[in-house]
């Protein structure tokens, strides 16, 4: 798929540089939007315009829509105001609302001045929801249908105003703006009574959401309900707007990254990595990595502290990195487990013993394995092969203390890592953020405390 956009791209620069503008043109209109836009992305900043105006306006509308808010801009600037109006008026509400979060001030002071009054109405109403909620990534574009209607007129009806919706196939039943029901397309069509009315063809109980309620339980509801659209009410169960099953797919990806960057402590981007400089990339990871510096401090100081141990018993220091990365390995393991059931409200915080007392018994039976496998190493490669315990008495001793340390350390690393995104979720804070970064540093910390406690009970120092 790669080596074809490639393909397209050059063919489309080679016809742009001979000026062939039909053929390019002819070309253009074969294609997706999606598609369309992501050459679009890549090409100069100079040839965009005129690509672009190539394109047929509805086509062009779709194409817009897709492209990465950089290119948007330039055009929006380059627009006259007639063009930008065209644009506007292919464009469903809750595009154009996501275009207008992601502009300046001044561009989106010139959008709104282009859009029609209805168009501008909607947008102001979707800006006053709050952000990530239902009502910010709704569109106000859908069908209504009354309870007296007959399929007949429902039928009509849909027919008359669906070019404007973005859905058509779920319908919904409202009677003073009260959300009462919903009725596909497929059951108007394939009802065999034109006359009968749609009270008695509507499903009754509808699954909603309100305004207010986060974007990512809503888009959870499509996953387990099967939607193409889902309604938002208001507190008293008027319907304002409607999520379709695109807004729920871009919402997915976001709150992924969002949950994959805050795992690798990394503030959150709205941009595409390729279209981030090198100073906002700085930007977004400089905070968590000096913050985990300091935090990385307390494992200096544990060292500081055993370091006459460490001086009477050196080959202890050896097996350091390889105790604390097994345990952070082992907490990291258990969060990210306990961190998607979260996110797919399979597991609550009521279930924390429950949870626990699993990942206990899961830790003993990975405890013992990498403890047998630890002495299996230990003995054949360091002792046998290496000769690292040569002039050390009680070798055995030791590899023992390490392989213990290595079973407790691995049973806390799993008790950590499954209860600190539960009590971060209690919190009130992203269960994410308690993820990779400070488990680690955490963990790290315990499994130097276990391994001098373990050391200082049956060796010498």
């Amino acid at each position: 798929m790669a080596e074809h956009t490639v393909i397209i791209e050059n063919t489309l620069r080679k016809l742009l540089a001979e000026k062939k503008y039909s053929t390019l043109r002819e070309i253009l209109i074969t294609m997706n939007p999606a598609d369309i836009a992501s050459i679009f992305n890549e090409m100069e900043e100079e040839r965009l315009p005129l690509l672009y105006r190539l394109l047929p306006k509805e086509l062009a509308a779709d194409t817009f829509v897709e492209m990465d808010q950089e290119a948007q801009e330039l055009l929006i600037r380059g627009f006259s105001d007639s063009e930008l109006k065209e644009v506007l008026d292919e464009l469903f509400v809750d595009d154009a609302v996501d275009i207008i979060e992601e502009m300046p001030a001044t561009v989106v002071r010139r959008i709104l001045s282009q859009a029609d009054p209805e168009m501008r109405q909607s947008i102001n109403e979707i800006l006053r929801y709050p952000e990530s909620s239902a009502g910010s990534i709704m569109t106000t574009e859908y069908i209504s249908l009354r309870p007296e209607m007959t399929v007949a007129e429902a039928i009509t009806r849909i027919r008359r105003t669906g070019i404007d919706k973005e859905t058509i196939y779920t319908c919904y039943v409202t009677k003073d703006r009260t959300l009462i029901g919903v009725v596909t397309v497929k059951d108007l069509l394939l009802c065999d009574d034109d006359d009968k009315l749609i009270k008695d063809v509507m499903i009754e109980k509808v699954i909603s959401v309100n305004t207010h309620d986060d974007q990512e339980e809503v888009a959870q509801m499509f996953s387990k309900y099967n939607f193409m659209a889902l309604p938002v009410v208001d507190t008293e169960n008027r319907l304002v707007g409607i999520v379709t099953f695109d807004d729920a797919m871009d919402v997915m990806e976001e709150e992924a990254t969002e949950d994959i960057e805050k795992m690798a402590a990394i503030i959150p981007s709205e941009k595409p990595y390729m279209n981030m400089s090198p100073f906002e990339i700085w930007k977004n990871r400089i905070p968590w990595l000096m913050l985990l510096m300091v935090s990385a401090t307390f494992t200096g100081l544990i060292i500081s502290h055993f370091e006459s141990a460490l001086e009477r018993l050196v080959i202890l220091t050896a097996f350091i990195p390889m105790l604390m990365d097994t345990a952070g390995n082992s907490g990291s393991q258990a969060s990210v487990t306990i961190i998607r059931g979260l996110s797919l409200n399979e597991i609550e915080f009521s279930d924390i013993l429950q949870i626990i007392w699993k990942e206990v018994r899961v830790a003993v039976l990975c405890g013992i394995s990498l403890g047998v496998a630890c002495f299996g190493k230990i003995f054949l490669v360091d002792y046998l092969i290496m000769g690292s315990f040569v002039g050390v008495s009680s070798p055995f001793l030791i590899i023992g203390v390490i392989c213990i340390t290595l079973s407790v350390t691995v049973l806390f690393a799993k008790i950590v890592g499954c209860t600190l995104p539960l009590f971060a979720k209690k919190l009130g804070f992203d269960p994410a953020v308690m993820a990779s970064p400070f488990i680690t540093t955490i963990v790290d910390a315990l499994s130097l405390l276990v391994y001098f406690g373990v050391a200082s009970t049956f060796l010498p120092i």
